[in-house]
C-alpha cells in the first residue's frame, strides 16, 4: 500500500478493479478545503485515458511491474515479436499495446512493461527519441519562404514526418516517438 506522496509519472496501479500507470498528476493545496491530487491515469487493458481526484493521503494499490529489454524482431498477422537478449525468449505483443509502432525497426531495442504477478505484458515503450533514414521527400527550394514551412518525408519504416524544407532525401534525422514530430537531422 501507498499514499499520495509516492506519486509519480510512470507509477502503476489498480483503481477500479482495473491496472492503471499515471500520466501525469498535481498536488494541489487550495486556500480553503483538504489538499487533493488531480490525475490523469491511463488503462493498461485498453490505452483510454481518464481524470481522476484523489484525496490527499488517500492509499492505493500500488502494482509490482518490472521493466525489461527486448529487441523487435519481425511483425506478422498475430502481432509484434520481441527477442529477450538474455534469454532469447520470444515475446507477442498486439500494435495497441505499442506506444509508437510506426517508428519500429527490426534489431531496435524496446522496454517491455510486465505484471510481475501474472507475467503477462502490459505495454511496450520505444526509446524517446529514434534515428530514421529519409527514403523520399520532395525537394526543397532554398529561402522561398520567410517562416517554417515544412513538407511531408516518408521514412524507412514507412510512416510520414514532417520535415523542414532544407532536409532531403538519404539523409537521417532524429524522431521524437512521443509526439511523432520531427527533432533534428543526425550528422
Amino acid at each position: 500500500m501507498a499514499t499520495t506522496a509516492d506519486f509519480r509519472n510512470g507509477l502503476c496501479m489498480y483503481f477500479n478493479g482495473d491496472l492503471y500507470t499515471i500520466v501525469e498528476f498535481q498536488h494541489v493545496k487550495p486556500g480553503k478545503g483538504p489538499a487533493f491530487v488531480r490525475t490523469k491515469l491511463k488503462n493498461l487493458k485498453t490505452g483510454r485515458v481518464i481524470p481522476n481526484t484523489f484525496t490527499a493521503g488517500v492509499k492505493i494499490d500500488v502494482a509490482r511491474v518490472e521493466r525489461r529489454q527486448y529487441q523487435y524482431s519481425y511483425k506478422d498477422d498475430l502481432g509484434y515479436h520481441f527477442m529477450n537478449q538474455e534469454t532469447w525468449e520470444d515475446v507477442q505483443i498486439a500494435e495497441a499495446m505499442i506506444n509508437s509502432p510506426q517508428f519500429l525497426l527490426e534489431g531496435q531495442v524496446v522496454e517491455i512493461v510486465f505484471d510481475a504477478d501474472t507475467e503477462t505484458p502490459l505495454t511496450c515503450e520505444l526509446p524517446p527519441f529514434v534515428e530514421l533514414t529519409i527514403t523520399y521527400t520532395e525537394p526543397g527550394e532554398k529561402g522561398n519562404t520567410a517562416t517554417n514551412a515544412m513538407k511531408d518525408a516518408t521514412v524507412e519504416t514507412g510512416a510520414t514526418v514532417r520535415v523542414p524544407l532544407f532536409v532531403n532525401a538519404g539523409e537521417r534525422i532524429k524522431v521524437d516517438t512521443r509526439t511523432g514530430e520531427y527533432s533534428e537531422r543526425v550528422k
